[in-house]
């Protein structure tokens, strides 16, 4: 099921009005490093490989959505993205060239029909992984998840653009898969385009509870979990920053190949009461709901 264009999630690029909150917040709480700054800019990573995980721009107002970044397979990748996206219906907003963050490498930036905007780099920085590792910090994003007013064109997008291929169809979300995790990206049925939310690897179960209890502690209290859901098998958390950006911690992420077979709707049922595998969650809150509805691209730099 790999996309023969795309390796994985690298990273995602947003807008906050206050950098300095952010930063104690993201470093002291979240449990990520400082990777890099620049002007107005911080790259936070977590203790795995990839250069950084964030990257924060500062600008008043509300928080923004700039691109969501990808790691291509080959440096050919890129070029190919850039006719298949054109053919797809998209736009190629920066063609190929070098990457403007201290990652470095060689980026490509296309926009959908509706907006959203992909970021694809190849050769970019990577770090040794942090060992030891520490026990409670983020080792890598799993996945972002981007709301859509019309899901089946925003999947084709991804398919024909990006080389995605769908993992599994739920009632309310498409989750779309470019390697061995289930799904790198996913589509929640909305009636806006929004960030519905991050989600950050932990590298355990314990660490995904710990990390909410660090959370409670700093009054950011669980909007959702825990709990394990069903397509993609992960245990969450999902919780709120203080900008309103809905991020996740989970864990044991399923990992799939060509053999795996994408469940529809009628297999991704819960009993009346239930909202994820083991049943002791409460549903999303309402607080929840509404902050995954805020969050949009940014229309231009």
């Amino acid at each position: 099921m790999k996309s023969p264009w795309i390796q994985s999630l690298r990273s995602v690029s947003l807008i906050v009005p206050d950098l300095a909150a952010a930063e104690r917040f993201y470093t002291q709480v979240w449990q990520l490093q400082v990777a890099a700054r620049g002007d107005g800019a911080l790259y936070l990573r977590g203790s795995g490989a990839d250069h950084h995980l964030l990257a924060l721009h500062e600008r008043p107002g509300t928080p923004q959505l700039r691109h969501v970044t990808l790691r291509a397979r080959t440096a050919q990748a890129l070029a190919a993205i850039a006719q298949a996206a054109l053919a797809a219906g998209g736009r190629v907003e920066q063609d190929v060239g070098p990457a403007t963050d201290p990652a470095g490498g060689t980026r490509i930036v296309v926009r959908d029909a509706d907006g959203r905007r992909f970021e694809v780099v190849h050769g970019d920085m990577q770090n040794a992984p942090t060992e030891p590792a520490p026990p409670d910090q983020p080792q890598r994003l799993a996945h972002a998840v981007l709301n859509s007013h019309d899901v089946a064109a925003t999947q084709a997008f991804l398919e024909q653009a990006l080389g995605f291929v769908l993992a599994d169809r739920t009632r309310i979300m498409a989750f779309m898969n470019c390697d061995a995790d289930h799904h790198t990206l996913a589509l929640g049925d909305s009636d806006n385009d929004a960030l519905n939310h991050i989600a950050f690897v932990m590298p355990t179960l314990d660490a995904v509870m710990r990390g909410a209890g660090r959370m409670k502690d700093a009054g950011h209290g669980t909007e959702w979990g825990p709990g394990r859901h069903g397509p993609g098998d992960n245990a969450f958390n999902y919780f709120i920053d203080p900008f309103g950006l809905v991020i996740e911690y989970t864990a044991e992420v399923e990992q799939i190949d060509d053999s795996y077979r994408p469940g529809t709707p009628a297999d991704w049922t819960w009993p009346p009461g239930r909202v994820d595998q083991w049943g002791i969650s409460q549903p999303p809150s309402a607080r929840l709901k509404e902050a995954q509805r805020t969050v949009f691209f940014v229309p231009t730099l």
